[in-house]
């Protein structure tokens, strides 16, 4: 349910709500006061829409039956000293919340309600008193009674006179107002209980409970999760909520990857400039101390330093060149290159290199003369090197051989590179291209490398959109493939549909 609709409802709730349970105790406790004051006169209210009547229509709903009486009073006053007769005129007298008192020189003769009668009695006024019309009357504010008097003389000569006794059933009254006043008090703390209740279930509850995650997030624990299937804009909260502590949490465990990462490259730069660094020491120590006596060792000495200072200053190259390509510092020189005449211009170059080291090299190109792609030539040469270049590194041998293949693939080109090497154990093949990982655990410096040269090969290839993958088998040798989409023109439809 929306905030919108939930304050409507809380709107509507604020009016109507009161006034119902307003007018359900107007009814409950105005009727309660006139019943428990009417047992103390001995009289019941039958018409409860008398509540709130003035005095003039109290008296106007007895005016009937006060004109019968006086009619026969003056046609047939012999009738009004009859019981039965004066029964009937009290039944129709209580239908009007009245009752009937007929009195007798000074005697009460008839009544149709013995104890409110007696109540009243000595205060009726005296015989000759009455008036002929019908809205005179006498009221008695303290007992709240309205009195009509008709008089006549009994069959004996005595004085007699009939009076409509008619209850005032007005509710203002000053217990009425307090027991209202304390209605409205409790209707009022019923609503906010109710509002209240609904607006912590809906609003409160939820929120609280977003505060607790976040506190959550706060403390570095991006595993309490907030799942829910609503709507309204709680629901979207949480489901924002969801998405960044996925995203944070993806940064954090991000984070502490890199971190772990930097420890190893720290551990492995100090182990792969130590190695070095060590060697030259102890050459130069030689040098100095007169080890190398002749000029043939000392020629030695000084390449072997010069070899370990090359290789200290490829390291660092390698380390500086993958920290600019990972932060995207090495702008690309993208641009249409032919696929034949490129690769033809690599195997040409490391051709020479491989002959020299005895490396038999393969290359068949079996995609279109005129098939090209966008490219950055530097950068995709650096992708060849690299890999051939850890081929001949691990190549255990004594015929090395290095297969290149280009192959279509319809809309892309795939490269494969193979060498008949040792190949890579398959708990190893997923974590080739990963930053610095080595498969010789022993971390051989003979070897050279600094465990980065396919992590720069993969993120090159994926920054020309493209992907790579290896396939090996130990003891016999390691494939790698990489796929990267051809460059084609739109033709002559599509360009006219694009204009």
């Amino acid at each position: 349910m929306k905030f919108k609709t939930k304050l409507a409802i809380t709107f509507v709730t604020i009016i109507l709500l009161p006034v119902l349970l307003s007018l359900v105790a107007f009814v409950t406790i105005g009727t309660t006061v006139i019943r428990s004051s009417d047992a103390s006169y001995g009289m019941e209210i039958t018409d409860l829409s008398m509540m709130s009547d003035s005095i003039d229509a109290f008296s106007k709903r007895t005016d009937e039956l006060f004109n019968q009486i006086l009619e026969k009073s003056e046609a047939d006053p012999a009738r009004l000293e009859d019981f039965e007769y004066l029964e009937g005129l009290n039944t129709i007298a209580a239908g009007n919340s009245s009752y009937i008192i007929v009195r007798k020189a000074n005697g009460i003769y008839y009544t149709g309600n013995q104890s409110a009668a007696e109540k009243i009695f000595d205060r009726l006024p005296v015989y000759g008193q009455h008036n002929e019309r019908a809205d005179a009357g006498f009221y008695y504010s303290d007992m709240r009674k309205l009195v009509k008097q008709v008089d006549f003389l009994f069959a004996d000569g005595s004085p007699g006179s009939v009076f409509i006794v008619t209850r005032i059933t007005s509710i203002y009254s000053r217990s009425f107002v307090a027991y209202m006043f304390l209605a409205i008090v409790l209707i009022l703390v019923l609503t906010s209980m109710v509002l209240t209740q609904f607006i912590h279930k809906s609003v409160f509850a939820p929120i609280n409970k977003l505060n607790e995650a976040m506190q959550k997030i706060a403390d570095g624990d991006f595993d309490y999760s907030l799942e829910t299937d609503g709507q309204n804009e709680i629901g979207k909260l949480y489901r924002n909520y969801e998405d960044m502590r996925l995203r944070l949490k993806e940064n954090a465990e991000e984070k502490l990857q890199n971190e772990r990462q930097n420890r190893e490259l720290i551990s492995n730069i100090t182990h792969d400039l130590k190695t070095p660094i060590t060697s030259i020491k102890g050459y130069v120590e030689g040098i100095i101390d007169g080890v190398a006596d002749t000029p043939e060792r000392r020629d030695k000495y000084l390449r072997i330093i010069y070899t370990k200072a090359n290789d200290m200053d490829r390291l660092i190259n390698e380390l500086t060149y993958y920290s600019s390509i990972d932060n995207n510092r090495i702008p690309y020189n993208f641009q249409r290159i032919n696929v034949s005449e490129f690769f033809e211009d690599c195997v040409e170059e490391v051709g020479l290199d491989l002959e020299s080291k005895d490396v038999e090299l393969n290359y068949s190109n079996l995609v279109d003369q005129d098939t090209r792609i966008i490219a950055d030539p530097e950068q995709l040469k650096k992708v060849i090197n690299n890999i051939i270049g850890n081929s001949v590194k691990y190549m255990d041998k004594k015929k090395g051989v290095i297969d290149i293949r280009i192959l279509d693939e319809v809309d892309s080109i795939r490269v494969e590179i193979e060498d008949n090497g040792k190949g890579i154990a398959a708990k190893d093949l997923a974590n080739i291209f990963e930053r610095f990982f080595r498969t010789d655990a022993s971390r051989n410096s003979t070897k050279g490398g600094s465990g980065i040269g396919l992590s720069i090969v993969k993120k090159i290839v994926e920054d020309h959109g493209g992907y790579i993958w290896a396939t090996s088998k130990e003891g016999e040798g390691t494939c790698l493939h990489f796929v990267i989409r051809k460059y084609r023109e739109a033709n002559t439809h599509e360009q006219n549909i694009d204009h």
